[in-house]
């Protein structure tokens, strides 16, 4: 048997976990796509959608990580996951200048969600 799935982890007769990140990332996507209606631009706080993402969201992504021994490729992965997800709870910033909309960039949007 190559693969089998036990307590809801994939198994591999390798121990790749590539598979295992991406059988998590799918039920993330789930569940971000469920709360995607209260991390609308106004209906929430800022806080409030952070929490959100870290009680909600980030368990379904991590649940049985302390088992991972993690490549690059899933570190990035994951990391993408996280920057799509801010993207919805920040959207746009406006430029204090011109006044128009521009897309904040991966260290603002983690520099938004560590403060």
């Amino acid at each position: 048997m190559e693969q089998f799935k036990y307590l809801g982890t994939i198994i591999t007769n390798h121990n790749c976990i590539h598979e295992e990140t991406k059988s998590r990332v799918r039920p993330g996507n789930a569940c971000n796509h469920s709360v995607q209606n209260l991390l609308s631009p106004s209906l929430l706080s800022k806080n409030i959608k952070i929490k959100i993402y870290r009680t909600i969201i980030l368990p379904v992504i991590l649940y049985g990580c302390e088992t991972w021994s993690l490549t690059l490729r899933e570190v990035h992965g994951l990391r993408m996951f996280k920057i799509i997800v801010l993207r919805k709870i920040f959207y746009t910033k406006r430029d204090n200048v011109t006044r128009d909309k521009r897309r904040l960039q991966n260290k603002e949007l983690y520099d938004m969600y560590c403060s």
